[in-house]
């Protein structure tokens, strides 16, 4: 096999290059080229292709999951309607404006009744919401576990539905209260119940009307004293 010092080519004149050496040069500039080529043009165009694919099963996702709530559409709907009529249901069975100062002596006669120490019984202001207004109540209760038992089943009996949800609310023995001077120990048994409780009742159409509208300018100060009524 003949062997080719590449050293004494003539790089200007490749002509005269054999042709061994012209085929592997012209193999090599292909090679580069193809390289090349592939580096700029379609390496890029694989990258979008994957980002593509990426994209088509992101849409087919999201077009399945609308497609399933298009052809459920009417049976949501149904349950939605049902919803707001259980909702409606269960705000009438709220007590109304007027009878939310009557509901609020009645638990704290209920708790009197059970042989509760009503120490603390203060509501505050109510806040407005979509259906109904909640309304908390400081309390701080002293009574034993059978006297609170009692108090909770008098709520519950009472002619309205009364809801209390609890805030910040604790329930201790009262022994491990810190003692005032000048009183007796307690008695064995005695729990202290303090926190928040909020009670709620249910807006008249007027008070809903006046929820749903923006307030106008100015009369922000005025909102706190009604809601304070």
């Amino acid at each position: 096999m003949a062997s080719f010092d590449l050293s004494k080519l003539d790089r200007n004149n490749y002509g005269s290059w054999p042709m061994p050496v012209k085929f592997a040069a012209a193999l090599l500039l292909l090679l580069l080229l193809v390289a090349l080529g592939w580096w700029m043009m379609i390496k890029p165009k694989q990258n979008e292709f994957a980002a593509a694919k990426a994209q088509e099963a992101t849409l087919m996702a999201s077009f399945a999951e609308k497609q399933g709530k298009v052809v459920n559409l009417d049976e949501y709907k149904q349950q939605l309607a049902d919803i707001e009529d259980l909702l409606r249901q269960m705000v009438r069975q709220l007590p109304s404006k007027t009878e939310m100062p009557d509901l609020l002596v009645d638990i704290s006669q209920t708790a009197l009744s059970a042989g509760i120490d009503n120490e603390l019984f203060e509501p505050g202001a109510e806040s407005p919401h979509q259906f109904y207004a909640e309304r908390p109540i400081q309390l701080r209760m002293v009574g034993t576990y059978h006297q609170f038992g009692a108090f909770v089943s008098g709520v519950a009996a009472l002619p309205r539905v009364v809801i209390l949800t609890m805030h910040d609310v604790s329930l201790k023995p009262l022994a491990s209260a810190q003692p005032v001077k000048g009183q007796r120990a307690a008695p064995t048994g005695q729990l202290v119940l303090e926190g928040t409780v909020k009670t709620y009742r249910a807006l008249d159409d007027n008070e809903i009307e006046e929820t749903a509208t923006p307030a106008k300018p100015g009369a922000a100060s005025a909102s706190p004293a009604a809601a304070a009524e």
